[in-house]
């Protein structure tokens, strides 16, 4: 413990000196410290409009933070956890933590952890992280910052986004009509092709004995047969809750949040 804490104080210090970042004075939304930086000075200063707008409307600190990678002896929630406190953003946050070593996360504090399940982070990162893999930063982040907007609405709303009450994708009639067309033409080839595999010319019969094998009935034992039977069937409860798994920072604070690779 005792290194890691040394280690994230160097890295800190290693910030301010580099970067001029002071988390009492220069308290931003947008913390491009990677290097070379993601973004142009252009596609910075929409970002950090977005990243103002969005945090005011909800009255938190939505934020994007991007590093070369994690500080030395720590994990990438870790980091993520500590710089979050470190540069000084509010109790009720959500927070992107990008490494250069090809690691994404989600911290989410406060409401942020309510806002932002498990499956919300999921989902979430499902719509950016094929821009962060292509190297398109700046879509990755608006992205992230659209639907961190949806769903802390549908979370003011009452009910956050979670397993089993997820966002749907907007219904297409057109390409659902094709779908529906397109397949059943295929069922309909394959069952008339079964039906005309299974065509013999045959001749009618006019008695019903014309149609009896010679030989083939012979019944010689009864039994007595249970044809019908009981059975109780009950759905099985589907999981309709995740919730939001939480961690503790040096300091003891609650924190959300989940990661993956790009």
């Amino acid at each position: 413990m005792k290194n890691k804490v040394f280690a994230l104080f160097t890295a800190m210090l290693m910030i301010v000196m580099s970067f001029g970042v002071s988390a009492e004075t220069d308290f931003v939304r947008l913390q491009d410290l990677a290097e070379p930086a993601l973004l142009s000075e252009e596609e910075s200063e929409k970002i950090s409009e977005m990243l103002d707008e969005v945090s005011e409307k909800h009255g938190m600190d939505i934020v994007v933070l991007t590093v070369d990678e994690p500080t030395l002896g720590l994990t990438v929630q870790e980091d993520a956890t500590e710089l979050y406190e470190y540069l000084g953003y509010g109790s009720n946050g959500i927070m992107l933590y990008i490494s250069m070593t090809g690691d994404w996360y989600i911290l989410t504090s406060g409401f942020g952890i309510y806002a932002i399940t498990d499956a919300g982070i999921e989902y979430i990162s499902e719509q950016f992280v094929g821009y962060l893999s292509s190297g398109d930063f700046y879509e990755a982040f608006g992205t992230f910052i659209e639907y961190t907007d949806e769903l802390l609405i549908q979370a003011e709303n009452g009910e956050p986004f979670d397993i089993g009450n997820m966002p749907k994708a907007p219904f297409n009639f057109f390409m659902s009509l094709v779908i529906s067309l397109a397949i059943g033409f295929v069922v309909s080839l394959i069952i008339t092709g079964i039906w005309k595999s299974k065509l013999r010319s045959v001749a009618f019969k006019t008695r019903a004995a014309d149609y009896m094998k010679q030989g083939g009935l012979d019944i010689s034992v009864s039994r007595d047969l249970f044809l019908y039977r009981t059975i109780d069937r009950r759905a099985k409860p589907k999981q309709t809750s995740g919730g939001s798994t939480t961690h503790r920072s040096s300091s003891g604070r609650t924190y959300g949040g989940g990661g993956g690779k790009f």
